[in-house]
């Protein structure tokens, strides 16, 4: 009685662990991401980071991907980052050297990102001068930060590339959220290593309301989002809120994540982004 009460509680136990041992491999993430931000300063972009961590653990959870936040740039070392395949820059970049240097050998070894808005930013003299050649110029290619449209208005956008995973489910051209717009001073068109998937359409112009007329654009060709074929990255060019200003009340008055075929985009790059394996090149 004794051997076979102890045959059927080991039998018991087996059939619990496997139990606990399948549940766990079935809520398993298909990949992490890790999303750092500043949200500090412009009322404009600590809105759309808001936004964008009550957006992505939504769609992290119908698309079955981890999705974790961090204000500390000190993360951005070998170690933490070993635990994701996917970066997100929220609002800024970092600034130490050694942050700087881990996130470059995690690009170059297989990591994957996506940067919004003001990661984007260079501009010299200024509080985020250019002084990271290899980010600016070699990664995003974009160069520097040339000016913007005023105030941020919705852009009707043209597809560039038709056949990136990123674009699959957009119609030929859409109509954006309100952004501010940023101008670059490379021509990505003159980089092979670039590849543009959305511009803003002509049929846009005049875009902007200013009241400065170098906020306003009237011609010129303005990508929005590209990818590095030599890395596994998309940078877009969104984030930054609509917030009145004008009436002291800092009162939002758009948002980033409330526009369908835009998050449709957001979310399939990430997904191409999640699911890409860990080559140092990116071709298509």
């Amino acid at each position: 009685m004794n051997a076979l009460r102890s045959r059927t509680i080991v039998a018991v136990l087996f059939l619990l662990l496997g139990t606990v041992t399948g549940g766990q491999a079935q809520q398993k993430p298909a990949f992490r991401v890790i999303a750092f931000y500043t949200a500090k300063h412009d009322q404009a972009h600590i809105s759309y980071v808001h936004e964008a961590n009550a957006w992505f653990p939504q769609i992290a959870k119908q698309h079955h991907f981890a999705y974790d936040t961090t204000s500390n740039w000190n993360n951005l070392n070998t170690a933490f980052l070993g635990q994701y395949q996917v970066v997100l820059f929220l609002d800024t970049r970092p600034e130490e050297p050694a942050q700087r240097a881990a996130f470059q050998q995690y690009m170059e070894h297989g990591g994957a990102w996506m940067g919004f808005h003001f990661a984007g930013f260079a501009l010299t003299p200024s509080s985020y001068p250019q002084n990271w050649d290899w980010y600016h110029n070699t990664f995003l290619g974009a160069g520097t930060y040339v000016g913007n449209t005023w105030r941020p208005t919705a852009a009707v956008l043209r597809v560039q590339e038709r056949h990136h995973p990123a674009t699959r489910h957009l119609p030929a051209t859409f109509t954006s959220a309100p952004n501010e717009w940023y101008k670059w001073s490379n021509d990505l068109r003159t980089n092979p290593a670039i590849t543009v998937l959305l511009a803003i359409d002509p049929q846009s112009f005049p875009l902007g309301t200013g009241p400065k007329p170098h906020e306003i654009w009237h011609s010129g060709y303005y990508p929005v989002a590209w990818t590095n074929h030599n890395f596994r990255m998309v940078y877009v060019n969104m984030g930054h809120n609509d917030i009145d200003y004008e009436h002291g009340t800092n009162k939002e008055l758009s948002f980033t994540f409330q526009n369908k075929l835009q998050n449709q985009f957001i979310l399939d790059a990430l997904l191409w982004l999640g699911s890409s394996k860990k080559t140092r090149a990116n071709r298509r």
